[in-house]
């Protein structure tokens, strides 16, 4: 069977397209991604020889080459909807690194060993002084001192699966891809190849640290290799041209590329800011460059929560028109 190729322009995907009708499309519209069946993510189509090469009709169907790596080159499958996890295949040798706590399972040749700091390759070569600015950088963005570095010591592959802490959208995204760094929210990361540095990033401008959702701290994930990022409920990627602007609302906010400006604004005239429901500010992102948008942020998820919770015990009794009478006629209420 023919590789299935598939496009995408500004979040709209298309396809599928068999390899013939792949080229011809990508030669009418160059300025998009594209993904097929062994790809780890959807790459840009002009950076895909396959679509771009006159010999493509005949050459075989490989993802395209990729420089020398200084993270461990892994795969990966991601399982479920909308509680998803994602399993990783580590060949002998090859290491993942994950927050503590996300493991869901792992093959008994996988070898656990938690370790101090972000478990980068130059945290590990530079003595106990980069171990120490490691986990403190962890320790600023709110995560643990420590991480879990899984290697596979044993033949053949093995496979370890972690998993999504709430419902949302685990992201594939490979940091080469979109130039050795991505900026995201706190507690965005889930796990990844080691070798990717997981850091700080700073928020010069004080109006956004004090009003842009995530404080004057989010994460900064650098290197060559494979991160999972999750997000709460459906993400949507928009790529943003040179000077294009996008307001987002501050918890909506995943991860963007560095080439991306983030500001606040505010968000509207005075009854709109204080009973709009929106908040005070937007967040103000102008290109160029790629951000990624949840529709589910934990704190708008964990809020819905409170509020359903009951108040003084109990069930809150929803559509029951005996109110709290019904509490203690329903059987749910224990003494």
């Amino acid at each position: 069977m023919s590789a299935q190729w598939y496009f995408s322009y500004g979040g709209e995907q298309t396809g599928p397209f068999d390899q013939a009708a792949a080229i011809a499309h990508a030669k009418k519209q160059p300025d998009g991604y594209c993904w097929k069946e062994g790809f780890s993510e959807w790459l840009p189509i002009r950076q895909v020889m396959e679509l771009n090469s006159t010999e493509s009709l005949s050459a075989p169907t490989l993802p395209p080459p990729q420089a020398t790596r200084g993270a461990d080159d892994i795969d990966f499958k991601i399982f479920g909807d909308d509680m998803q996890f994602v399993e990783i295949e580590l060949d002998p040798g090859e290491s993942a690194v994950a927050e503590a706590g996300v493991m869901m399972y792992k093959d008994a040749g996988i070898e656990m060993q938690t370790v101090f700091g972000d478990a980068s390759k130059q945290s590990e070569s530079g003595g106990i002084f980069n171990k120490l600015v490691g986990a403190g950088k962890r320790l600023i963005t709110g995560e643990s001192l420590f991480m879990t570095v899984f290697t596979h010591r044993g033949q053949g592959k093995a496979h370890a699966a972690f998993a999504a802490p709430y419902p949302g959208t685990i992201l594939p995204i490979t940091l080469a891809n979109v130039g050795g760094m991505l900026i995201c929210q706190k507690d965005a990361f889930l796990c990844a190849a080691k070798g990717v540095s997981i850091g700080i990033h700073f928020q010069r401008k004080i109006l956004t640290g004090l009003f842009g959702g995530e404080g004057f701290i989010m994460q900064k994930l650098e290197g060559d290799g494979l991160v999972f990022v999750h997000a709460g409920g459906t993400v949507q990627e928009r790529r943003l041209e040179a000077g294009q602007t996008l307001h987002v609302d501050t918890g909506c906010l995943v991860a963007l590329e560095p080439s991306v400006d983030y500001d606040i604004q505010q968000a509207g005239g005075i009854k709109t800011m204080f009973f709009g429901g929106e908040g005070l500010f937007l967040a103000k992102l102008t290109g160029p460059g790629r951000v990624w948008l949840q529709s589910l942020p934990f704190s708008r998820l964990a809020g819905r929560m409170l509020q359903a919770a009951p108040q003084r015990g109990g069930s809150r009794g929803e559509g029951s028109i005996l109110g709290g009478l019904g509490n203690l006629l329903d059987g749910d209420n224990r003494f």
